[in-house]
This record gives C-alpha cells, sequence and structure tokens, in this order.
C-alpha cells in the first residue's frame, strides 16, 4: 500500500485524484505521497530502535528541498556527495552533526565547506582523498572527522551499474588493504579516524549481502582496536530494494533482525543510508499519450514525457510498472507496445514490449514507482524544460518545483559582443 490506488475508477494519490493534479500543473509531472513518505522513514527508523543509529538519508535519490526538509522534521539526517547537495542539505534545515560526505571526488573547495559546516564525518575512498583532507583541515586549523570506505568485494547480486562492493568497483579501499590504511589515517594530525563504511549498491533483494559485508567489517573493527584504533560509527550504507516488478525484497525490520545481534555489545553507532526504499514507491510520473503508431514490427504509444525526465530505462533497461490513470482505458483491446518519449534517440523509451490497452490523444499513464533517481537525474536534453514536482498531503496539493520555462533554460547563456 502505497497511498496510490484505483477509486472511483480513476487512480489516486491519497485522497487526490491523479487526473485532477494533472489538470492543475500539465504534464509531465512528478507526483509524491506525504503519507507514504512518513511511513517509510518511521519503518526503518522504528525497525532499528535497539541499537543507537543514526539515519542518512542518500539524498541523491531525491534532493528536493521540501523532501528533505520532511527528512530532517522525522530526525533524519542526509549522506551527500557533493557541494550542492550540502548547500541544499543545510538550506533544508538538516543538522550538519547528522551530515555524511560521500563521493569518490571531493574537491577541496567542497571539502573546506564541509569542514566549516561541522558535518558528521567524511566517508573517504582512497589514500590520496585522505590526504587531501588532511591537508585542507590543517589549512584551516581544524580536524576532520573521517570513516574509511571499505571495499569488502562482496557480490550484491543487483544490477552491474550500481553494484559498489566488489574489487574491480571504483569505490572504497581493498579490504586486504584496509588495517594499513586506517593506521597510517590515524598517524595525521589534522584527521580523526571515528568510523568504517560500506555501501555494496543499491537495489538489494536478500539480506544475505548485508550480513556478509557486516562480518567482514566488524572483523576489522577488532582488528583495529588491536591497534588502538577505537571505532565510534559504523556506516553500513543504504541499498535496500524496492517492488518495481515482482520482486520481494526484504523489509527493513528483516535487515535489522539479520544484523541487529552481531551489534549487541558492542560500543558503536550504526550509520544508515536509505534512499530509494524511502522514496522509490512514493512517488509516479504521469505522462500523457500523444499518438499511437503502428509500424511494420513495432506498436508505439507516444507521450510527453521522455528519457530526459526518467532516465532509468534508457540507463539500466529498468521496469517501471504502467498504468492508465483511467481504469475504462482497461476496458479497451491489448497490445504489445513500446512507450517512447519525443526525445530523439532511439534510446528514448519508458518500457519496451508492455502488454498495455489502446491509448487515445490524452489519456494519461503513470509510471509507478518513480520517487527515487526519477526528478534528481533529468536533464535539459533537447531544450525541454523540467518538469514540475507536486506533494500530496490531507488532500491538499503542494507544488514544490515549478515547471521551468524556456527563459530557464537559457538563464546563464551569454552571446560575446563578436557575435553581436
Amino acid at each position: 500500500m502505497h497511498n496510490f490506488e484505483y477509486r472511483h475508477g480513476e487512480l489516486y494519490c491519497e485522497d487526490v485524484p491523479v487526473s485532477r493534479i494533472a489538470k492543475e500543473v500539465g504534464t509531465p509531472c512528478y507526483i509524491y505521497s506525504h503519507a507514504t513518505l512518513i511511513r517509510h522513514i518511521r519503518a526503518y527508523d522504528q525497525a532499528f530502535k535497539s541499537i543507537p543509529h543514526v539515519m542518512a538519508f542518500a539524498m541523491k535519490a531525491n534532493s528536493n528541498l521540501a523532501i528533505l526538509r520532511l527528512m530532517a522534521k522525522e530526525g533524519s539526517g542526509v549522506d551527500i556527495v557533493s557541494g550542492g547537495e550540502l548547500f541544499r542539505a543545510l538550506k533544508a534545515g538538516v543538522p550538519p552533526a547528522k551530515i555524511v560526505f560521500a563521493g569518490v571526488g571531493k574537491s577541496a573547495e567542497e571539502i573546506r565547506d564541509a569542514l566549516n559546516a561541522d558535518i558528521l564525518m567524511f566517508n573517504v575512498e582512497s589514500p590520496a582523498e585522505i590526504q587531501a583532507i588532511h591537508d585542507v583541515a590543517s589549512s584551516m586549523k581544524k580536524k576532520a572527522r573521517i570513516a574509511l570506505r571499505i571495499n569488502p568485494d562482496i557480490d550484491p547480486k543487483t544490477h552491474p551499474y550500481i553494484s559498489t562492493g566488489l574489487k574491480k568497483s571504483k569505490f572504497g579501499i581493498a579490504a586486504d588493504r584496509a588495517l594499513e590504511e586506517f593506521k597510517q589515517a590515524a598517524s595525521l594530525t589534522h584527521v580523526e579516524v571515528v568510523g568504517v563504511h560500506a555501501h555494496i549498491g543499491s537495489q538489494l533483494t536478500e539480506v544475505s549481502p548485508f550480513v556478509e559485508s557486516l562480518k567482514k567489517v566488524l572483523g576489522l573493527v577488532e582488528a583495529l582496536k588491536g591497534q588502538g584504533i577505537n571505532i565510534r560509527y559504523l556506516n553500513i550504507g543504504g541499498g535496500l530494494g524496492i517492488t518495481y516488478s515482482d520482486e520481494k525484497p526484504p523489509l527493513p525490520r528483516d535487515l535489522a533482525d539479520a544484523i541487529s545481534p552481531q551489534l549487541k555489545g558492542l560500543d558503536i553507532t550504526l550509520v544508515m543510508e536509505p534512499g530509494r526504499v524511502i522514496v522509490g514507491n512514493a512517488g509516479i510520473l504521469v505522462t500523457k499519450a500523444l499518438y499511437e503508431k503502428v509500424g511494420e514490427a513495432k506498436r508505439f504509444i507516444i507521450v510527453d514525457a521522455a528519457m530526459n525526465d526518467l532516465i532509468r530505462p534508457s540507463l539500466y533497461s529498468a521496469y517501471h510498472d504502467i498504468r492508465p490513470v483511467s481504469e475504462v482505458i482497461m476496458q479497451r483491446a491489448r497490445h504489445t507496445v513500446d512507450v517512447v518519449g519525443p526525445v530523439c534517440e532511439s534510446g528514448d523509451f519508458l518500457a519496451k514490449d508492455r502488454m498495455l490497452p489502446e491509448m487515445k490523444p490524452g489519456d494519461l499513464l503513470a509510471v509507478m514507482s518513480a520517487g527515487a533517481y526519477g526528478f534528481v537525474m533529468a536533464s535539459n536534453y533537447n531544450s525541454r524544460p523540467r518538469v514540475p514536482e507536486v506533494l500530496v498531503k490531507d488532500g491538499e496539493v503542494h507544488v514544490i518545483r515549478a515547471r521551468e520555462t524556456y527563459d530557464d533554460l537559457i538563464r546563464g547563456e551569454a552571446v560575446p559582443a563578436f557575435l553581436g
């Protein structure tokens, strides 16, 4: 139950007809359910209530200010990967003491801004980055709190593009090098080693990779203790999957039940970075049918949303369920179709070989499970303005991002005088 359901023959978001929202703000548009977001963040937090923990929402999944503000009000921090995300987090009122800065390529300016904000810690990925953070902290006469990200070489059994814990990944420090790198970091005067971090991938549908990774990390924590390096934070990352099609991913409580026994008696705070599992099924993308096209080999539904609005299908061949907003449409003849957008690329599709009813111009479709890695990965390719985002709460519709205008498309551009 994700607060998107059919009532009276049409799809609703909470107590509001999706067709009404589409009429008010136009299509394409993203729609989020406040009730779903609240339920998901609380379910995750409650699952780990028996363990000291910090929630750090992975804002790469959805970085709208209103969503971040909601997370902060629920007591969550954020996991960031850029200076821009730090700026957004602070603007949304996220406490710096709950901000964790990840990513393999932090610039000196980003490190400086994070130190000035006094964030909780940096997740560091390489010896070169440790040195860079130390140098910036030294120049500022500050001490940077860091957690070394370990690559445990665990197969998360997910899409290769979102697997991050294998030896061939660009992320983290190899497990067999970890002890030496921790000792080297601990010898530096302007960093404080406070944690171990391991994030093995995204859209995980089994608990076992988490458990396997945690066992390796806890072994390292014990070895570090023997070297006089006491770890205060253990960051297990995020990655818990959601249902897009027929997946049956574990619930947060399943993850908690699996790993909690291993943490009993340890004087350590667990840091978690859930993203998709919080926002993925809390949002949809609504699009309007423009035409049907019957080709010699394929049948197409051409809609007004495109790969620049939702790139996951083009990028990962990701599956999103697609439903007519009106149940009446379901009575029509069904055909195997590709749902494609107006962008000038063969890769511009939202679905391929999908059985759907005939669509007439103006009919609305809902692309489900689009709350994570949806708008946040949108672009202006083909000079298409980015679409609005809407948050529904208690029967009210709140526009939390306005649709871009053509003027927005050229903001910041200039024609030099010699071209005048």
